[in-house]
């Protein structure tokens, strides 16, 4: 029974964690306010995490974690499936994903380039890195045996691009409530189906290009 409560405890001080690092980035947030907001003893970061630092990091991973069981990196397509499948289930998840408001990590990152510490460079490589990398074998898949490894990261960080810029933009003007800014994506679905088909597309494009004389 300790425990569990020890263990929902440190659940809470994430997810508050997470939200204060949001709303204020690293510097500007503190262990006290963390631990006021989780109904926590002021020591319990300490205990649970040793440092603000730790829970920084252990934030964005929790964060992180808690949206892949939402939205699994193959967005439920059966490994067996036909390479375009596989592309269509990765990017449809990466683009919901991005997407749901309830997911934190994404933020964390933003309040994290807008003002760096380096706290997150490891800890977001270790995570995204297998990431990217399902990406680009289903890429170089598609592209052929004759791709190049520039062709296929060309095609690989142009297709993440279109997937995370317009979704991050979108939940920005969310987040600020600025009516200025119209709502750039309407139906998600459709959305995630265009960035597929214009993916498909510019992959067929570069192979046809590398089969040229």
């Amino acid at each position: 029974m300790i425990r569990k409560k020890s263990e929902a405890k440190k659940e809470k001080l994430l997810a508050v964690a997470g939200d204060v690092f949001i709303e204020k980035g690293f510097r500007d947030a503190t262990v006290a306010e963390i631990c006021s907001r989780a109904e926590a003893n002021i020591s319990a970061v300490n205990y649970h995490f040793g440092s603000k630092e730790a829970i920084y990091q252990e934030a964005w991973r929790h964060s992180f974690t808690e949206s892949l069981k939402t939205y699994p990196l193959d967005g439920d397509i059966n490994e067996a499936s036909p390479a375009e499948e596989r592309l269509r289930g990765q990017l449809t998840a990466m683009i919901r994903r991005i997407a749901d408001e309830n997911n934190k990590d994404f933020f964390i990152a933003q309040m994290e380039m807008i003002n760096p510490t380096g706290l997150l460079q490891e800890v977001m490589k270790s995570e995204l890195i297998p990431i990217r990398e399902q990406t680009s074998a289903v890429v170089r898949e598609l592209l052929g045996p004759e791709a190049t490894e520039e062709q296929v990261h060309f095609c690989e960080i142009s297709i993440i691009s279109m997937c995370v810029h317009p979704m991050i933009m979108q939940r920005i003007a969310r987040r600020t409530g600025d009516k200025n800014r119209p709502t750039i994506i309407e139906d998600i679905t459709a959305f995630a189906d265009h960035v597929v088909t214009f993916a498909l597309a510019g992959i067929n494009a570069v192979r046809g290009k590398g089969n040229q004389p």
